[in-house]
């Protein structure tokens, strides 16, 4: 056994036996109709409070816990509790406790009622849906407002409007298999019980980590109805063949000193420096310490409760550099374990300097780290459309040279490659990903420049027509690179933001679809379909390997803003056995020399047909500005 083989079983015994010291720990309400029992990690002797509602109005009725073992109590009331909520206090105000599974309108209360009263009809045959690969996946970031909120849907900005027909049959032929929904837990920012004044929020403030937020339930004041809706969207989407993606946000909480980790075990949960003021590697006033392990195991236990408690097939950790690199490895044996298919990604940052050294965080510099877990590659995305530090410098898709190795890296998966110059590369000067399945593939996201903005900004004066064919480019781009493809809702539709580069909490002018541009722009939406349709069809790019990458792309010489590859010898792999793939970011025609021979045009100048647009001969091809072309032998 090798010191890697050691240490994956090392961390696989410590999360078995943490575990199941976890499921007890993190475990502060067993209900049964006879009685309820009550527990809590604390290091101070709490008082439970019985209430009859979420909010307002005096307890019914006050308990002291006992002593259950060290900085662990528990307090038992006989009777049948449902309906009834709870709260405990130390003495540094009200809290549900850090493991509440439902909770009355605004968080402020746990509530007790029977979980498997939220089943929808069917939910016992609902199952994660499995993955060959996580190549095959095909990522749609939305916001649950954004997507549905200016739509036609029964329930505009809810969990619902997701398991609405209209809603599925889109994202089935756009041919999604993946949503990444953003932050769905209870989060701070938007209050509930005034869902008649507008509010938007991302939702990056986490209050209640392990229930889905009220805002986007039709009835935030009855604990079951959020969760019995958000099973009936993971329903909806599981029988349509799409898998569900939490984003989770453990990195940091909406407040420190009202944080239910804080009113229930002060300041552990939290790094400090060496000074004693909070760290603030998240960039929000804290950051969790996930190398404890109270904070490790409630992670483990989190995302564990969302797998399989609403069925959750993956998770994109917000700020996932602000994490150690052993918690995160516990994660992804904790959920393998479960289900191999379970995806795990995140952003290999942090949004400032955190208490741990760089070298011991989740960083994407230290991904060969983490098998099993992929991360954002900025390096692809900042090389297509320019970088995230001035929204008005452009790169490749305004034609500028330089990017050319960046790109190359990308489409290879950020792994070693033979014809790859790291020392060309933007920000990684070597690899880091060990298998291309451990790269995002991204151009725009929801946080910064949405790709139509980002254009705008960056290319002074430009048309409509060169933004439908750069926006066209950039996804070929991302849909053609041997990582996981990753795109933000709506880019499909030339979506933009009015410019905002961070509109987390700008209203819905700013922030939802406009449904209008399906018809405004026809052309781009079929792009996208068949576009990912081309990437469905054909392994070849999605080899999903590092070795197999390495056998069977090959790089073509590149041009200053010109990039192109051939994916040979795939008899047995794709149907089709020899591609050559071009991008030009060049206003201007390029020409690009192949080997002699017939070959068919599947895409160019922004047109997509896999039986073929023309036939030319090899030589001497002319790549038309601001395109993409692939080709077929």
């Amino acid at each position: 056994m090798n010191i890697r083989q050691l240490s994956i079983s090392v961390i696989a015994m410590l999360a078995t036996n943490m575990s199941a010291w976890a499921q007890d720990v993190f475990r502060e309400m067993s209900y049964s109709p006879k009685q309820t029992v009550f527990y809590l990690n604390s290091p101070k002797r709490p008082t439970l409070s019985l209430w009859s509602d979420g909010d307002g109005g005096q307890p019914l009725r006050t308990v002291k816990m006992r002593a259950d073992g060290k900085n662990r109590w528990k307090a038992t009331v006989k009777g049948d509790l449902k309906g009834q909520f709870y709260s405990f206090n130390i003495g540094r105000g009200d809290t549900p406790g850090v493991f509440a599974k439902a909770v009355g309108v605004n968080g402020q209360r746990g509530a007790i009622i029977d979980l498997r009263q939220t089943n929808p009809e069917g939910w016992a045959d609902d199952h994660r849906l499995t993955t060959h690969s996580p190549a095959d996946l095909v990522i749609y970031e939305m916001h649950h407002r954004d997507f549905s909120i200016a739509s036609h849907a029964d329930h505009p900005g809810k969990f619902l409007a997701l398991s609405e027909p209209w809603a599925v049959d889109y994202l089935k032929s756009l041919g999604v298999n993946a949503v990444h929904i953003l932050p769905s837990f209870d989060f701070a920012s938007v209050d509930e019980a005034k869902l008649d004044k507008p509010q938007y929020n991302w939702g990056y403030d986490p209050l209640n980590y392990n229930v889905p937020e009220g805002s986007y339930s039709t009835d935030p004041y009855t604990p079951a109805t959020r969760i019995r809706e958000f099973k009936k969207m993971v329903q909806a989407l599981h029988k349509a063949g799409i898998r569900v993606i939490l984003d989770v946000v453990y990195n940091h909480t909406f407040d420190l000193d009202n944080s239910n980790f804080q009113r229930t075990y002060p300041d552990y949960y939290y790094r400090f420096t060496k000074d004693g003021k909070p760290s603030n590697g998240s960039g929000c006033g804290n950051e969790t310490a996930s190398e404890k392990s109270l904070m490790r195991e409630f992670m483990l236990e989190s995302v564990k409760y969302w797998a399989t408690e609403y069925h959750i097939d993956g998770f994109r950790f917000d700020l996932m550099g602000v994490h150690d690199i052993p918690t995160m490895n516990a994660i992804r044996q904790e959920l393998t374990a479960l289900d191999p298919n379970i995806f795990i990604y995140g952003e290999g940052w942090s949004a400032g300097s955190c208490a741990l050294p760089n070298d011991q965080l989740a960083m994407k510099a230290n991904m060969k780290q983490m098998p099993g877990i992929a991360a954002f590659c900025d390096d692809l995305r900042d090389a297509v459309r320019g970088p995230f530090s001035d929204d008005h410098k452009p790169a490749f898709l305004a034609g500028l040279p330089g990017s050319e190795e960046s790109i190359k890296a990308g489409i290879a998966g950020m792994i070693a490659h033979p014809q790859v110059d790291y020392t060309k590369v933007n920000y990684s000067k070597e690899p880091w990903a060990t298998e291309p399945t451990q790269m995002i593939a991204y151009v725009s996201c929801h946080d910064d420049m949405c790709l139509v903005d980002r254009l705008k900004a960056s290319i002074p004066n430009i048309t409509s027509s060169e933004l439908q064919a750069l926006d066209k480019l950039a996804q070929t781009i991302v849909f053609t690179s041997q990582g996981v493809p990753f795109m933000l809702s709506g880019e499909e539709l030339l979506r933009d933001k009015k410019g905002v580069h961070n509109s987390f909490n700008s209203p819905d002018s700013i922030n939802a679809l406009d449904w209008g541009n399906l018809q405004r722009y026809p052309g781009v939406t079929d792009y996208y379909r068949r576009l990912i349709a081309l990437r469905r069809h054909h392994p070849a790019f999605r080899l999903g390997s590092a070795a197999a990458v390495r056998e069977h792309l090959e790089f073509l010489p590149s041009q200053p803003a010109l990039v192109a590859f051939h994916l040979k010898g795939l008899d047995g792999i794709d149907s089709w056995s020899n591609i050559y793939v071009i991008f030009n970011g060049n206003r201007e025609t390029r020409t690009i020399t192949l080997p002699e021979g017939t070959y068919r045009v599947v895409c160019q100048n922004g047109q997509i047909d896999e039986t073929g647009l023309t036939i030319l001969p090899g030589g001497d091809v002319k790549v038309s500005g601001q395109s993409a072309m692939i080709m077929v032998k």
